[in-house]
């Protein structure tokens, strides 16, 4: 489905321009890194992202989680691409990263790139730009992503059970995991706005609805209507359904996301614990009101997540095969 932004999306995005798109050395990163050794770098990720959005509007979502779920273990540097191997299970076998998708937006776009620039362009950069440019095609900001990431040689399940947040974890915890990566409250409250696009699979919110304390309770900072509505979407036992994060924005990326979370119909629990802290509390008001605030403060918070535990110059790796290390 082809995607248009509206006149005022436009008008955001380019108020946000010169902020946006400052470029900030980050630990051996730059904007443009490629531009002597493969010029055409990040117009072939664009693309390629493009015609899967395009064939497919829903994608975006998935290529931001991976770029999330990236960062946060063993930091950008494309660990969750990785395949297990015998004896060993990697990232994306872990439990918390069984739902994640996109994997063939990557490896296409590496193809792509491979067939261009030989050996020069990350799999982690390509996750970072990716996740970027499908932001953009549902109608988000954009960023100028900083690139020069080398891929790791490294992926681990358990590290990624330790590392990455779930879906119900209370706000203190979020800020003390979010800190660990050198990330803000500010930050938390920005980034949360991504489920304002995709889709999710009903075991990540129904102990919520059936389940909340162990006593076949429902958990009370969850609107009961929209509580009702989920259990019609999703019975008890139901693992696999699948609804949307921000019912009627799930490829749209704006603030609605906030404003459902004010209403008590975040549909996680990290959502709803976001009102029970003031600077997260504050920011999710904030942005309910003002797109710009949003867009800006997101754009921002990608960049400085995209700087996590980052491998530059002679460290990690240039993949052949994004799943696969270099023998």
């Amino acid at each position: 489905m082809a995607l248009r932004s509206s006149f005022l999306t436009f008008l955001v995005c380019a108020a946000l321009l010169p902020v946006l798109f400052k470029a900030v050395d980050a630990q051996g990163l730059k904007v443009g890194f490629y531009k002597k050794t493969c010029p055409k770098a990040e117009t072939i990720v664009r693309q390629t992202v493009a015609s899967f959005v395009a064939k497919d509007a829903t994608v975006a979502a998935p290529l931001l989680s991976l770029h999330f779920h990236d960062c946060f273990v063993r930091g950008c540097d494309g660990s969750v691409l990785l395949d297990s191997t015998k004896g060993h299970l990697a990232e994306k076998d872990a439990t918390p990263n069984l739902s994640l998708d996109g994997f063939d937006v990557i490896d296409t776009a590496k193809a792509a790139v491979e067939a261009a620039c030989p050996g020069v362009v990350s799999c982690a950069d390509i996750v970072a730009l990716a996740a970027r440019d499908g932001v953009v095609l549902n109608n988000g900001p954009s960023w100028q992503v900083e690139t020069g990431r080398r891929d790791g040689r490294v992926s681990s399940a358990s590290e990624a059970v330790a590392n990455l947040p779930s879906p119900f974890t209370e706000i203190s915890e979020l800020k003390a995991i979010f800190a660990r990566k050198g990330l803000s409250a500010e930050d938390l409250a920005a980034l949360s706005g991504s489920h304002t696009i995709g889709n999710v699979h009903s075991n990540a919110f129904t102990k919520r609805l059936y389940n909340f304390t162990g006593k076949g309770d429902r958990d009370p900072s969850l609107s009961p209507a929209y509580a009702q509505k989920l259990r019609s979407q999703c019975p008890r036992g139901d693992e696999t359904s699948i609804v949307e994060m921000d019912p009627g924005s799930a490829v749209r990326f704006d603030t609605s996301y906030y404003a459902r979370v004010v209403d008590r119909k975040g549909i996680f629990r990290s959502d709803a614990t976001l009102l029970q802290e003031k600077v997260t509390r504050d920011l999710v008001y904030q942005y309910t009101g003002s797109t710009s605030d949003f867009f800006h403060d997101f754009g921002v918070s990608m960049i400085k997540m995209g700087s996590i535990g980052v491998l530059t110059g002679a460290r990690g790796e240039i993949r052949k095969h994004c799943a696969l290390v270099n023998a």
